[in-house]
């Protein structure tokens, strides 16, 4: 039998996603549960975590189960990845020894690590959830790399709590302007499942350049395909936000700049105008707006639309625990 993950929805059917959000409203309203009774999970944090880290151990908590956190590098050893390396550097331990140990001691392991920034090539092949996938005997989720499946079934439920019924809703996937140039995860991910759910997407962003990577603009129009619904780019502000119905925005580096910072700065800089702001919610139909957090207040949001009733990012968030604690029951 396959060894079952959680490394991205696309890997997940359309039945086994919706029964996930049906265990997550379960655990919403009443979340103690016995199902990680005597289970535990590693949680390894390559980069930093609020919302992530506390949902996870608190939703470990309220299954009877309990998380252990590591953070390798910091309070644990550093780790090697390539295949056939020489470890003479900083590293201490491979992955084929920490999956496989870590594996006789827990029931899950999760893994947060970001892209290093620096070669698309390289960082788009997700090297280090994929090494503890193929060397784990057991279960690995997914809690964001370049893509973050988790915050994806939390949007969704969050939007399902509103809206009902998601297919042919106009959605609308804004970038916005940060002063770094971000990872692409949430935008990968926002893209995959609003056309799994076969809303009509809008990915809009500042330039082509800002067009998010060919594999994942292709399982998208898989989606739309065996889901309905549509999907169009556009770098119009005004007439991807009239009439949409959901405003999702997320900053994201421009992928033919990876690595060279310096230079997409200037294009970046010039789009400050992107920022969500009354005027653009105005030419919605009575839209939502949400956004993965944290967020840059008046950066990327103006704090009138983030306190406004229409912004469900609060609730986007909670969903969180929710839904990583059907995942957990699901894995275990």
């Amino acid at each position: 039998m396959t060894l079952r993950h959680f490394l991205t929805t696309q890997d997940w059917s359309r039945a086994d996603l919706d029964a996930v959000l049906e265990q997550a409203a379960q655990f919403k309203q009443s979340k103690i549960g016995r199902q990680m009774a005597g289970k535990s999970i590693a949680l390894l944090f390559f980069n930093p975590s609020m919302r992530t880290r506390t949902s996870f151990e608190l939703g470990a908590h309220q299954l009877g189960g309990h998380a252990v956190v590591l953070q390798p590098g910091k309070d644990a050893w550093p780790i090697e990845f390539d295949v056939g390396t020489v470890m003479d550097g900083d590293t201490e331990e491979h992955v084929a020894e920490v999956a496989r140990v870590l594996s006789r001691y827990v029931d899950l392991i999760a893994v947060r690590a970001f892209p290093k920034f620096q070669d698309w090539a390289v960082d788009r092949e997700d090297r280090v959830i994929h090494a503890f996938a193929k060397y784990s005997t057991v279960p690995v989720i997914n809690m964001e790399t370049i893509t973050h499946p988790c915050q994806e079934l939390a949007h969704v439920m969050a939007l399902k709590e509103r809206f009902g019924e998601l297919k042919g809703r106009k959605y609308v996937l804004t970038w916005t302007y940060h002063p770094k140039a971000l990872n692409t995860a949430v935008a990968n991910s926002g893209l995959l499942i609003a056309t799994r759910y076969g809303m009509d997407v809008t990915l809009l962003c500042p330039t082509p350049d800002y067009v998010l990577d060919q594999r994942y603009m292709d399982a998208a129009k898989r989606n739309v395909a065996e889901n309905g619904g549509s999907l169009t780019v556009s770098h119009d502000i005004e007439s991807s936000y009239r009439d949409a119905q959901i405003v999702y925005a997320k900053s994201w580096g421009a992928l033919p700049y990876f690595g060279r910072w310096d230079q997409e700065k200037p294009i970046r800089d010039a789009h400050k105008h992107f920022i969500v702001d009354e005027a653009k919610m105005a030419l919605t139909d009575n839209g939502v707006f949400s956004h993965c957090l944290p967020l840059r207040r008046n950066v990327k949001a103006t704090d009138a639309v983030m306190d406004s009733p229409a912004c469900i990012a609060i609730e986007e968030a909670e969903n969180r625990i929710h839904v990583q604690k059907a995942i957990m029951a699901a894995l275990v």
